[in-house]
């Protein structure tokens, strides 16, 4: 195991690629808002993640090897959306994939914030101060 790797920063990296996943999603699904039979493309993979760690850690015996493996393992799942909202068979909310973007910013801005916060007390701690 890298020391320098921890497994909160770990699940932040993975964090960052997921996100960016799903603001490319975001982008094409307002892109694609008046293209017919156009399906929204969804990002998933804060749910699945959760699940998986809770069942690790309910783990009598090594749970801290387990969560480190849910981790490393851990993807993010592109599908489309089975739902359509108008008569063109076009699902895409343009209001509702607006909010999503902003939401997707303000998640990949905390992201980045803890990532240089790490890398911030590691320098610190090199530096012996």
């Amino acid at each position: 195991m890298d020391f320098l790797s921890s497994n909160s920063m770990l699940l932040m990296e993975k964090s960052v690629g997921y996100l960016w996943a799903k603001q490319a999603a975001i982008l094409d699904n307002i892109a694609n808002a008046e293209t017919p039979n156009y399906k929204a493309k969804v990002v998933t993979f804060e749910q699945r993640v959760r699940a998986q760690l809770e069942e690790a850690a309910s783990r009598p015996q090594g749970a801290g090897k387990a969560v480190r493996d849910v981790l490393e393992d851990s993807e993010f799942s592109v599908f489309e959306a089975q739902e359509q909202t108008r008569m063109d068979d076009n699902g895409i909310n343009t209001t509702s994939e607006m909010t999503e973007l902003i939401r997707n910013a303000y998640q990949q801005q905390y992201v980045y914030q803890a990532i240089n916060k790490h890398y911030s007390l590691l320098r610190m701690a090199v530096r012996g101060q």
